[in-house]
C-alpha cells in the first residue's frame, strides 16, 4: 500500500467518523486545529516533530500523513529522515523498522530528489 493510499484511508475514516460520530470526532479536530495553530513553532517544525513521534508510535498512517504534511509545510527529505533517526535514538530498534515506511513515503512524496 503506497503512502498515498494511507492518506486517502484516513480521509475516508475521517468523513465516516463526522457522519457516525459527528460529536467525537469534531471535537478531536477542533483540538488538533487548536494544537496546530500555536504559533511558537512552524508548520514544518510541528511535523518534523510529528514524524518523529508516528516512527515511534509504530503507525504507518501516521508516517504518510505527517511525512505529506512535511513536504507541503517545506521540509527536506533529509530533514525528514532526521526526524525518523531522532525517534530510532528514543525508541531503539522497532522503530528503526519503520524508517522503511518513512523512506518510502519520502520517496513518494519528494518523487523529483534522488533516492539514495
Amino acid at each position: 500500500m503506497s503512502a498515498n493510499d494511507r492518506v486517502t484511508e484516513i480521509n475516508h475514516l475521517i468523513d465516516g467518523l463526522k457522519d457516525k460520530y459527528p460529536s467525537e470526532i469534531n471535537a478531536f479536530l477542533v483540538f488538533m486545529g487548536k494544537a496546530e495553530g500555536n504559533p511558537a513553532l512552524g508548520m514544518a517544525q510541528k511535523e518534523l516533530i510529528n514524524v518523529a513521534l508516528s516512527v515511534a508510535a509504530q503507525c504507518q498512517w501516521c508516517i504518510a500523513l505527517h511525512v505529506k504534511g512535511a513536504v507541503a509545510a517545506g521540509a527536506t527529505r533529509d530533514e525528514i529522515m532526521s526526524a525518523g533517526f531522532m525517534a530510532v535514538l528514543m525508541h531503539g530498534g522497532p522503530a528503526l523498522m519503520y524508517l522503511v515506511s518513512l523512506t518510502e513515503a519520502v520517496n513518494e512524496f519528494l518523487p523529483e530528489e534522488k533516492h539514495g
